[in-house]
This record gives structure tokens, sequence and C-alpha cells, in this order.
């Protein structure tokens, strides 16, 4: 079904059948793997000219058919980055990318090919590189190609309905706390701002624009009756974003299915409860839309989130790990 790939195709937008073929093979890969191997920012990318460096991996060449993909988010040098997105003038620690190859074509060097091109096109930057669940191959190639695991991502969830659903707490928030629907065209700079605060420390949630927002507001699964924020004495001072997923979820189990988008609270307004009545408030929502299932994202080595999870009745379901590369010299 195919040869090795000759020469990598390095471009920094896809064609229209470029794109397509790219999709087919993301899902392809999807339904014998049972997730997704990029993630939703690497899919807004795919159809944002000049955003991110798209690398294609074709059998027998440059006339074959696309077998392998990934893409490469270098770090930002300027005061804004190739996505228009604006930065704090410094650069980032390392390039981020993923990558997927069909299942058709796997075992015959292209998922290395592509990988030794990421790597010879990041340059003297570290290239990091996310492996969405425990796939065996995954660490194989890492160990090929001289990655090394560096951060793991714990994907956990719970029933909202059913037998094994936990019934949810009545948690109100701290005393002077209200929370409320996120209002668009209101709330966008105080979200990005509490955003920015709760997720310093973080190498993607923090770094959020405007241009992220807007994204993420005007697509088609947006429903701001999800987005809670809270507030005290008129600042913005929480939120919890919820999501739900109409069509097949992790694991090629049906949607639709509810998702703990991302849920912050400002530092100065935490310790009193107030992430827990959040969780509770969003989780509410789901189980009352009538939404049998509920997961998330988290880092698997915060402590204290994974925790609060576990509280609610959530379970590990999954790790994703991320695969980290340094450059010789």
């Amino acid at each position: 079904m195919g040869n090795s790939p000759g020469e990598i195709k390095i471009t920094g937008r896809l064609s229209a059948a470029e794109r397509a073929t790219v999709d087919a093979l993301v899902e392809a890969a999807a339904a014998e793997d049972g997730v997704r191997a990029l993630d939703e920012r690497a899919t807004l990318l795919l159809g944002v000219p000049d955003a991110t460096r798209h690398l294609l991996a074709r059998s027998g060449g440059d006339a074959g058919d696309i077998v392998g993909y990934a893409h490469l988010d270098l770090p930002a040098v300027t005061t804004e980055d190739p996505t228009g997105e604006t930065a704090d003038g410094a650069p980032a620690q390392a390039a981020t990318a993923d990558l997927v190859v069909h299942p058709g074509h796997r075992g015959r060097g292209v998922g290395r090919a592509l990988a030794d091109a990421l790597v010879a096109e990041a340059g003297p930057v570290p290239v990091q590189v996310w492996a969405h669940g425990p796939h065996p191959g995954a660490a194989r190639l890492a160990a090929a190609t001289g990655f090394t695991a560096d951060r793991a991502l714990a994907w956990m969830r719970r029933p909202l309905h059913g037998p094994g659903a936990r019934p949810l707490p009545d948690i109100a928030p701290p005393a002077g706390v209200t929370i409320r629907a996120f209002e668009p065209g209101r709330d966008e700079q105080a979200w990005l701002a509490v955003n920015a605060a709760a997720f310093a420390a973080h190498p993607e949630q923090g770094r959020w624009t405007r241009a992220d927002l807007d994204a993420r507001t005007g697509a088609a699964w947006f429903d701001p009756a999800g987005f809670f924020v809270a507030e005290r004495d008129g600042e913005l001072v929480g939120f919890h974003w919820t999501k739900v997923h109409t069509g097949r979820i992790r694991g090629g189990e049906p949607g639709p299915a509810g998702e703990i988008y991302v849920l912050g609270v400002a530092p100065h307004a935490q310790g009193g409860g107030l992430a827990k009545a959040l969780a509770v408030a969003g989780l509410a929502y789901l189980r009352d839309r009538g939404l049998a299932t509920v997961m998330l994202y988290v880092e698997a080595d915060n402590r204290a989130a994974v925790g609060l999870y576990e509280r609610l009745g959530f379970t590990r379901a999954a790790t994703d790990v991320m695969y980290h590369h340094e450059p010789a010299g």
C-alpha cells in the first residue's frame, strides 16, 4: 500500500485538496486509534493561511498520496506570532507539534520521516510533540528519534445519568460572589485577564488572546448559556466554560457528551471554594441538558485540580503524553 515517503513537503498553507486529504487521514487514524491526533487548536489552524507549518508525507514521492501529516508551531520571536496573536516579545521555550500517520501506512518509516523533518525544521529550537492516548507506536517512535516524555495530560470522565452517576453536591458560591452566564460583547476582556492570571504558568491556556477567544465563541458549538462567570463587587473572579460534543467522542463512543472545557479562578479568589462551586454549576447545566457523560483534560501532576475532580466523581480514563526533543549541541 505504498512505499516509504520521499522528501517531506513543508508549506504555510494547504490547498483545498490537501486540506480534504489531511482531514480524511485524521479521521481514518481516529477511527483506528479511538482518539484524534490533532487537538482543537491544530484543527483550527488547518484552514488558517500561514498560521503554522504543515508537513506532508506522500507515498512514493511528490506524486503519491498523502499518508502522513504533522504541523509545527515555532515560538514567537516578535511581538506578533504567525497566527496574528500578540505575544510578550519573548521567545517561547519550544516549538509544538502534532503528528499522525494513516493506519494503512504505519510501520513504513513515515512517522520517523515526519519526526526527523520536525526537528530539522525547528533548527536550534526544542520540539514538543503530543501523543494522544497510550498508542504503543508513539513511545517506539519517540525512542527512535531522540524524544523523551516530558509532560502528561489526564483525560477524566464521569457519568451524569444512570446507575453509576453520583449525585452532584449542593455547593453555593462564597459569600459576595454571584455566578451568571457569559455575555458576548461585555465580558471578553475581563475573561482574558482572569484566564491569563489563573493560567499564568500554563504553556498554552495562559497565552490565549482575543483572537483565540473569538475563534471559539464564533464556532458552531459555542453556547453562552453554558459559559459561567463568577463576579464579586463587579469584578470577574472565575469562570467555568462547558462544551457539548455532538459527534463521536474519545474512545469511539457516540455523542453527545459534555466537557469541562476550561475552569479557572483568579489567584486572589482561590482557596474559598469558588472552583468547586463553578464546577458544580457547569456540571448541573450539562446534566440538566440530558447528557449522559462529561469529560475533561487536566495536567496529570496538578494534584489540586485532579483531587477536586476526583471528589466530584471523575476517574482517569486515559493519559496523553508530550514528548520533548532538545536540539543537538
